[in-house]
């Protein structure tokens, strides 16, 4: 019975072992180097042609204007990213609001290697317009 216990642990160790090493982290991001960031306007409205131009957001503009923070990212039941929520306006969390921004309308930028903002075509006012979302919008 120890024997057998012994075999199967071992079996475990070396299985997790190999997974870890055939995983590919390099092109993976965590959540957790998300959440917290910066989220930012371009202070223009993009059009789709400048907005479906990836290489126009590798790093952060400094005519950007950062709005707020990224609060959550929201996956739909089955894995695909929908939004984020972001906390924008207010001062010292005093008058701030949250608002769930679609997929379609943000871009992950690397802020450095392990953490990221994200960009979005919506202005400043046309955020501080969405209806805001708060735990109750779960329910």
């Amino acid at each position: 019975m120890k024997y057998s216990i012994a075999v199967i642990a071992a079996t475990l160790t070396a299985g997790s072992a190999i997974a870890e090493t055939q995983m590919d982290t390099e092109n993976l991001i965590r959540t957790r180097d998300i959440t917290g960031g910066d989220i930012y306007t371009m202070n223009v409205e993009a059009d789709d042609a400048m907005w479906g131009d990836d290489d126009a957001f590798a790093e952060i503009d400094a005519e950007w204007n950062d709005i707020g923070e990224i609060e959550d990212v929201i996956l739909s039941r089955d894995g695909q990213m929908i939004g984020i929520v972001a906390e924008i306006g207010g001062f010292l969390d005093i008058g701030d609001k949250h608002v769930m921004i679609p997929v379609e309308d943000v871009k992950l930028v690397p802020v450095d290697d392990q953490t990221y903002a994200y960009v979005t075509r919506m202005t400043e006012e046309q955020l501080e317009e969405m209806e805001s979302v708060d735990e109750g919008w779960w329910n």
